[in-house]
């Protein structure tokens, strides 16, 4: 099975990206460790060999707020679009499947995303007709899917604790074989910061 994986991402900058870390690890630290999740995230998804790896940009390929950044070669770049989150997860994760036969949608904002997990998400979605790894807060780390259904991606709360309730009750009611993973960790509040992997846990600990 071929799958596209779907990497969601905005230009790791100070003042724009990770937020609500800020008061943690300010402006400039909460965007050296943006950087780093997206750097990780994108090799492991790389690695994992399971298909064309797209990453799904904000703003749009070629603009000024991607120059300061080295992105690996490979990688299949795409604009996100306009509209909420949904919106633009679901034109994208429409287009993947138009390609290949399943695809995976993640952000980067999960340290747990290595490339055994990868490999065993795809594993499983072999079976299934979607998978989702949930995350401590409520939301999803990584949504799998072999079909399409915009109701996945319409009138969803992002950034709450509802979104994987409401994407597993969405689920349901389309009557889809689907498969609950394992509940990550996502890094976006300073709470979050004391589960960073110990590799980066030094190198932030001065900020905190």
């Amino acid at each position: 099975m071929n799958i596209r994986i779907l990497v969601f991402a905005k230009a790791p900058l100070p003042g724009r990206a990770k937020t609500r870390l800020e008061p943690a690890l300010g402006a400039k630290g909460a965007a050296q460790l943006a950087t780093a999740m997206l750097d990780g995230t994108l090799t492991h998804c790389l690695a994992a060999e399971l298909g064309p790896v797209e990453l799904c940009m904000s703003p749009a390929p070629g603009h000024s707020d991607w120059r300061a950044f080295s992105l690996p070669a490979g990688l299949v770049q795409s604009d996100q679009g306009d509209g909420d989150l949904g919106a633009r997860m679901a034109r994208s994760a429409q287009r993947g499947l138009a390609q290949q036969d399943a695809v995976i949608l993640v952000g980067t904002d999960c340290p747990q995303l290595c490339v055994n997990l990868l490999q065993t998400a795809a594993t499983r979605l072999a079976r299934c007709d979607a998978l989702l790894h949930p995350t401590r807060d409520g939301g999803y780390a990584l949504l799998g899917l072999r079909r399409f259904s915009p109701t996945l991606f319409e009138h969803i709360p992002w950034s709450t604790s509802q979104v994987a309730s409401l994407t597993r009750q969405r689920l349901d009611a389309l009557g889809w074989h689907w498969h609950e993973g394992e509940t990550l960790q996502d890094i976006d509040e300073p709470g979050d910061l004391l589960q960073l992997p110990g590799r980066w846990m030094n190198h932030y600990a001065e900020r905190m």
